[in-house]
């Protein structure tokens, strides 16, 4: 068998790559048409070769954004709703994405429909694309006869997720920006202005004020050490990113988020949000609790919450109720406990999980824009200190020279 590179068209006439193994060039010529494609170039590809040429293609691809992924599940949604088949709802997904990540995934999964396998599973086999709480979610619809209503949860979810991070993003734009014109001021003062103005300085010796002596000591250090500095910085963020990559180091720096202040709380409450929304949505498709629970825990993005979610997940396969099991672990705010524990009774725990998250969300977005508007004045009043101090660094030495002739 040998490997053979392609290159042909679909019967909607847009043109296809990919690799296929066969006797001879004529079997694979067939081998592509009993697809329904049509060969424009097909040469013989070296085994070698074939699976890097076709991983760097990957790499070269755009990758699929969050919000191609929601677009995709509300398309999905939708065409559902109003009666199409699942199978021709990818076809139509796959001519429509904007995505070629999502737009293959669509026309493989569309494939695996074809052959009899549920649209969950298929979608299952791309977990870059689709997580597990998604696939899930969609089988327990496909189970329960809920289908679309299952994929406009999600949709929704996702929507929000997207809405989410457009918002932290879009907040934090002004402090960014801020932030890093007050650091180019401060290395522009301490590498191009204090320099120049060192050598008048020099002939003052032990004279110098302190202030002036801290300023010039730190300039030393980074005209003279700034490579070294840059060096420390660099293997500083490596060392964090390896750390925090381990099981213990996820807990330590997310443990810590959620204790910072001004930021702390709204990290806290998102992560409650998005535990609350996935949760609910988990269990309003079909999915069983325990594995709702266990979902819900990985997908709030936080090692504490999944180290706690677990203990919940112990009590409650136990027989213990949900909202007693989140009361006990000390994380879980009230408002999700009470709200849980009236689910549990009146036998409609995803209402209350979404109204949950409504609030904590709505609550998110008043501590981002107060914190933010925090943030502002914090990094003018921090920048407008430094810039003081230079200032009289500079100026104490004159004063001082000028009583010494007086």
């Amino acid at each position: 068998m040998a490997a053979y590179s392609y290159t042909a068209l679909d019967p909607s006439g847009k043109k296809k790559t990919g690799i296929v193994e066969a006797i001879d060039v004529n079997a694979a010529v067939a081998v592509v048409a009993s697809e329904g494609r049509s060969v424009v170039e097909i040469k013989e590809a070296v085994r070698g070769s074939a699976k890097s040429e076709h991983a760097s293609e990957e790499k070269k691809r755009p990758r699929a954004t969050k919000a191609d992924v929601a677009l995709f599940t509300r398309r999905l949604a939708d065409l559902s709703d109003a009666g199409l088949p699942l199978d021709r709802a990818l076809q139509v997904l796959a001519e429509q994405s904007e995505s070629q990540p999502l737009c293959d995934a669509c026309e493989a999964s569309l494939e695996d429909v074809k052959t009899g396998i549920p649209v969950s599973e298929a979608l299952s086999r791309h977990p870059k694309l689709f997580p597990s709480v998604y696939t899930q979610t969609l089988a327990a619809g496909e189970a329960s006869g809920q289908f679309a209503q299952s994929a406009e949860r999600l949709a929704d979810l996702q929507e929000n997720e997207v809405a989410r991070r457009s918002q932290i993003i879009s907040a934090l734009i002004y402090p960014a920006v801020l932030l890093l014109t007050a650091c180019l001021v401060v290395i522009f003062l301490l590498t191009f202005v204090v320099p120049r103005l060192a050598g008048v300085f020099s002939d003052m010796g032990d004279a110098l004020p302190l202030p002036t002596k801290m300023l010039l000591a730190f300039t030393d250090l980074l005209t003279q050490n700034g490579l070294l500095m840059l060096g420390i910085i660099a293997a500083a963020v490596v060392g964090f990113r390896v750390w925090s990559a381990t099981d213990s180091g996820k807990y330590a720096r997310d443990s810590i988020s959620i204790r910072l202040p001004i930021f702390g709380t709204i990290i806290m409450r998102a992560t409650v949000s998005r535990y609350a929304r996935v949760l609910g949505t988990l269990v309003y498709g079909g999915v069983g609790i325990l594995d709702a629970l266990e979902l819900a825990g990985k997908a709030s993005g936080s090692q504490v919450f999944i180290e706690k979610n677990k203990t919940v997940l112990e009590d409650v396969r136990d027989g213990r109720g949900i909202a007693d099991s989140m009361k006990d672990t000390g994380l879980f705010p009230p408002v999700l406990t009470h709200m849980a524990a009236i689910g549990e009774e009146t036998g409609d725990l995803p209402k209350m999980l979404d109204r949950v998250a409504d609030s904590l969300d709505f609550e998110v977005e008043q501590s981002l824009r107060r914190a933010t508007a925090l943030l502002e004045p914090i990094i003018v009043l921090a920048m407008g200190v430094f810039v003081a101090f230079v200032v009289l660094s500079v100026m104490l030495p004159i004063f001082q020279a000028q009583e010494m002739i007086k």
